[in-house]
């Protein structure tokens, strides 16, 4: 049997051209320089337009926190200079 309705390479590439995959749009943390999705909370440091939004450091045990503190003053320290 033959096909009856024969689409040509333009019509299929016309069909198929909003079939393109879109770049996710990322930023860069104001606080700390790691990258994140637009309005959302930065999941290394808990900050959101400048402001606190979540103690990252209040559900770490202590040898935790001095860790993640000492990485987060180098961070800080790394972005000033």
């Amino acid at each position: 049997m033959t096909i009856r309705m024969r689409h040509t390479p333009s019509h299929t590439g016309n069909r198929r051209s909003h079939h393109a995959l879109l770049i996710n749009g990322t930023q860069k943390c104001t606080k700390c320089g790691v990258v994140v999705l637009p309005h959302t909370t930065c999941e290394n440091c808990g900050f959101y337009k400048g402001k606190e939004v979540i103690n990252v450091l209040a559900k770490l045990s202590k040898k935790e926190k001095k860790i993640k503190e000492k990485e987060l003053k180098e961070q800080e320290q790394g972005k000033t200079t």
